[in-house]
């Protein structure tokens, strides 16, 4: 049996996957497998998956018969994963050399839940180093020491599941992506391991590269798909709310759906009609949600311009200070 399942959710990316192949050609061991799934590509993908099936070891290829998005492909990969540890990649990005050996070796020595890495932001040809934002490193933690305060980025403002690795009993007690979510599924995830998993740790490994301001990427959309950031954060929010220590970690939660809120909101000039119609309304209704008294505090603290974007929103004026 494998120790470590990579998942590589695939679907047009023909331009980029020879890359992405030849990454994991420079990683491939007898303890690694590779569980590339085709969600349907209209493009050359399908066809370069299928010649890396027979030219890099222990490599599989799965194909979805109509298109089902990051979410399921995802899922369909963690049903097939037979390794100790499984970890993510996107069809469009790719790992140095030696980087899984390195992972899995992170993983082994600290024993805990999951891992959490550092990764490298690839734009053409500038590279920028992003740096998880945990309290510690290398050592082993809960990972709801890693959720507040609400005024700080944290490790739940990290959402690149690809960026770690994860035992596999996490998924074994259920853990899966949301399957409807097209974009923000990432969020969902790593606040739903933060919450379940007993222990994780962060370490400074540089080995996985994340391509952005790629066209075909999702965040690069226009349509209402950007709006799944909604239904998202509600279910965090459930989740948080139905939890033993929601007091605890309710500002967080709150002042991140008002700041994902007031991101997109700022942005709407640049979405179809449609999109940016059903985001103002359905921005102000999640607002009208959140417990009063904790938005009107997460409101005055989240910046002139923040606040005032969320307030028209919510059609109030901020209220006259004596």
């Amino acid at each position: 049996m494998p120790k470590l399942s990579v998942i590589v959710a695939c679907h047009n990316v023909q331009d980029f996957v020879p890359t992405t192949l030849r990454s994991l050609a420079r990683n491939a061991g007898p303890e690694i497998e590779f569980i590339l799934v085709d969600d349907r590509s209209t493009d050359a993908t399908g066809e370069i998956l299928g010649r890396a099936e027979g030219e890099i070891p222990r490599t599989r290829v799965i194909r979805h018969d109509t298109n089902q998005g990051i979410s399921r492909a995802r899922n369909t990969g963690i049903e097939a994963a037979r390794g100790d540890y499984l970890t993510f990649l996107d069809g469009d990005d790719w790992y140095a050399p030696g980087y899984l050996t390195e992972l899995v070796a992170a993983a082994e020595r600290l024993g805990c839940d999951y891992v959490r890495t550092d990764h490298v932001q690839s734009n053409a040809r500038r590279r920028t180093i992003a740096r998880a934002p945990s309290p510690l490193r290398d050592a082993v933690m809960s990972p709801r020491e890693a959720i507040a305060p609400a005024d700080r980025k944290t490790m739940v403002d990290y959402p690149f599941v690809w960026a770690g690795v994860y035992r596999r009993e996490l998924f074994d007690e259920g853990l899966r992506f949301v399957p409807d979510l097209r974009t923000a599924e990432d969020r969902v995830f790593c606040w739903q391991l933060a919450l379940r998993a007993r222990t994780f740790a962060t370490v400074g490994l540089l080995g996985v590269f994340y391509r952005r301001g790629v066209t075909t990427s999702l965040t690069q959309i226009k349509d209402d798909r950007q709006l799944d950031f909604i239904p998202a954060h509600d279910l965090i929010l459930k989740e948080v709310e139905e939890d033993a220590e929601s007091e605890r970690f309710l500002p967080k939660i709150v002042r991140t759906y008002c700041a994902m809120i007031a991101f997109h909101a700022a942005n709407a000039g640049r979405y179809e009609a449609d999109a940016a119609r059903r985001l103002r309304q359905e921005s102000s209704a999640a607002l009208r949600r959140f417990p009063p008294q904790l938005l009107e505090r997460t409101l005055e603290a989240m910046g002139e311009d923040r606040e005032r974007v969320l307030r028209r929103l919510l059609g109030r004026v901020r209220k006259a200070v004596a």
